[in-house]
């Protein structure tokens, strides 16, 4: 009776979660042919366009020449054979591009389950201990700093919203777009993490007075901040943004010929250090650092005490997969398909198709001209469509809908906020870990 009784209060805090209205998705749309024939938005058109009209025009000088009089003596067997290894390269060329698609969207759907969990498990395993006039099964350890349930309240907020900050950090970070200004980091990211800038979250660190400089001219200038000892007069140059990546490069204004001696008159020491003013590390990384460290604190000050060790560990793997994820993410968006590949590719479509009007002119005189369009939007379509797609990070319509994915994303983190109890919150103010029976 007692049992029933506590199962329908528990029932009773989350129906109020059940009935409010669901959370809207975007799905694919239905299958249509005949509206999609007739389709430029998100077509490849424009971006084949020129092309495909200078073969179109080439076609139609051939087939003029024909009518005028000219001779065109080709023989049309070698084109079977080039169209299967022109279209064996393209096939290749996109099935290669979509992997890349492929592996962006699985990529960012396994960032969204790691956080989903970690979210969920935070909520509800993050809770005070029972208090000394509760019964003694349910005891666990006290915790260390005299904390409120509204003050451990405020920090899981914080950290569910650092963990959905995570996935709009790494969609910003694979897009190359440094800083925290963006526009939909507001209400994400926790107003604690304003402390971030240039030097990174909550550093320690106190800059050195300077760094290292392969090379220096005889004047006061220095190149940028990567500089020796600089003078009183040397002009400051900002910082770059925290999340952008600081290459150093050697400065080539005394390597200006074979005879520039190595050291000249107006040498002097250089002091290098392990690591220059300018390195920085990525946002992502940062916010998964400081989700680490919460999830330390929480268990150091015994708010996981239900969870004991393993369900600690379980939080930070599912962290560490997170940063796996972005890691597989950032391989794709560095890793771009060999040049020389691309380049020979196109050549070869090029020449195949100023050399299949020759072959096809003399058996269909003007009906070669549409012919070759047809093909040469077919070729060029599919070398297009595999150039657009093999970064799917990006922001065309093109590419993977990342903003949609961390809008989804966020509906749900404010859902579990706003609408779901957390752990030891509707059972007579505590949880016993083993259910509500």
């Amino acid at each position: 009776m007692v049992g029933s009784g506590t199962m329908k209060s528990s029932f009773s805090s989350v129906l109020p979660s059940i009935k409010a209205p669901k959370i809207q998705r975007k799905h694919l749309r239905k299958y249509s042919w005949l509206p999609d024939v007739f389709r430029l938005k998100g077509s490849i058109v424009s971006h084949i366009i020129g092309p495909v009209l200078t073969i179109t025009l080439f076609a139609t000088v051939i087939a003029y020449a024909k009518s005028a009089g000219y001779k065109m003596v080709q023989t049309n067997t070698i084109v079977p054979l080039l169209s299967v290894v022109v279209g064996l390269l393209l096939v290749f060329r996109c099935s290669t591009s979509y992997d890349r698609y492929w592996e962006g969207r699985k990529s960012f759907a396994s960032l969204t389950a790691n956080i989903r969990s970690l979210t969920r498990q935070i909520w509800v395993n993050t809770a005070l201990p029972p208090t000394d006039d509760q019964p003694p099964h349910i005891k666990g350890k006290t915790p260390t700093s005299g904390i409120t349930g509204a003050q451990l309240h405020k920090r899981k907020v914080e950290a569910l919203r650092l963990a959905l900050s995570f996935a709009f950090a790494v969609k910003h970070y694979l897009r190359g777009e440094d800083g925290v200004h963006w526009d939909d980091y507001h209400g994400v990211l926790p107003a604690s993490f304003a402390r971030y800038d240039e030097t990174g979250y909550n550093t320690q660190h106190t800059p050195t007075p300077g760094s290292y400089s392969a090379t220096r001219n005889s004047s006061a200038t220095v190149n940028g901040s990567l500089s020796g000892r600089t003078s009183p007069e040397t002009p400051s140059v900002p910082k770059p943004d925290a999340t952008k990546r600081v290459r150093v490069k050697r400065s080539k204004q005394q390597l200006s010929g074979p005879a520039t001696p190595l050291l000249s008159g107006t040498y002097r020491s250089i002091e290098f250090h392990p690591y220059a003013d300018e390195a920085s590390l990525p946002l992502p990384l940062v916010i998964a650092h400081e989700l680490t460290r919460i999830i330390f604190n929480f268990r150091r000050e015994g708010f996981l005490e239900t969870v004991g060790p393993a369900g600690t560990n379980a939080m930070s793997q599912l962290i560490q997969g997170m940063v796996d994820q972005m890691t597989a993410m950032e391989r794709v968006a560095n890793t771009p398909i060999p040049i020389s590949y691309g380049i020979h590719l196109k050549q070869c479509v090029t020449l195949y198709l100023f050399a299949l009007p020759l072959t096809l002119v003399n058996d269909l005189g003007w009906a070669t001209v549409p012919i070759v369009t047809v093909v040469a939007f077919t070729f060029m379509g599919i070398e297009g469509i595999a150039d657009e797609i093999e970064m799917p990070f990006g922001t065309d319509d093109r590419d993977l809908p990342l903003d949609r994915y961390c809008q989804d994303l966020k509906e749900e983190v404010d859902y579990i906020i706003e609408r779901l109890p957390g752990g030891g919150e509707g059972v007579h103010g505590y949880d016993d870990g083993e259910g509500d029976d």
